[in-house]
């Protein structure tokens, strides 16, 4: 399925097509996204669901490891609290014995007591999709951005606060430091409309470096 533009948005990435058909417009109009792909191989699709629940998810993620944040969401899931009515109905207590900090209670009641369109978001403009959920306190820009690229599937939006990505692009570009995000941001309107596709891409050269130097 290709990854034609929706009415009045941009591209939606569907599936594992949409992505190599995004992939292959990079390699053609870049010669270093070319050398990535070919290290790299098939770029993954990373499509979740959208929601409550993936924001929730994005929240508890915030300045943990990978395994204390899966244990966490695990405790808060088996809670019932993926639900916001069962969020907002509980107390603090409650919310911190599955392992949130006090401000990231504050943010899951925040985030549950906002009722935020989920279905309007859907057909949202990417910047009104960003500007919607950064009213959020505990949702910042890099986490609105991750939404709308694996939740909501737009192809042309891009999270260049992600160290992983600067870092991506230094060793892949062959800079002599990594870039900032305000750099990193302009570096992207390059690869636009598949903005979202370079960061699969170079989130996945990132692995195949770092497996390389046995640092991963």
């Amino acid at each position: 399925m290709s990854a034609a533009p929706a009415q009045g948005l941009g591209r939606i990435i569907h599936s594992p097509a949409c992505v190599a058909e995004g992939a292959a417009w990079l390699a053609a109009n870049c010669p270093q996204m070319a050398r990535a792909l070919e290290a790299c191989g098939e770029v993954p699709l990373r499509l979740k669901p959208d929601g409550f629940p993936a924001l929730l998810s994005a929240i508890v993620s915030q300045q943990v490891s990978v395994a204390s944040a899966a244990a966490i969401r695990a405790r808060v899931e088996a809670a019932g609290f993926a639900d916001p009515a069962r969020v907002r109905a509980a107390d603090d207590e409650a919310l911190r014995a599955c392992g949130l900090s006090r401000p990231k209670v504050r943010y899951a009641r925040a985030l549950a007591e906002a009722e935020v369109d989920y279905l309007a978001l859907r057909l949202a403009p990417d910047e009104e999709i960003i500007a919607t959920l950064t009213r959020i306190p505990g949702i910042g820009r890099w986490t609105a951005e991750i939404y709308a690229m694996f939740s909501l599937g737009r192809a042309d939006v891009f999270a260049p606060a992600d160290l992983a990505l600067q870092e991506s692009a230094r060793m892949l570009y062959g800079l002599p430091e990594r870039p900032s995000e305000k750099a990193l941001r302009a570096m992207a309107e390059a690869w636009s409309p598949w903005r979202a596709v370079a960061a699969r891409l170079l989130w996945a050269y990132f692995r195949v470096e770092k497996n390389r130097e046995g640092t991963l």
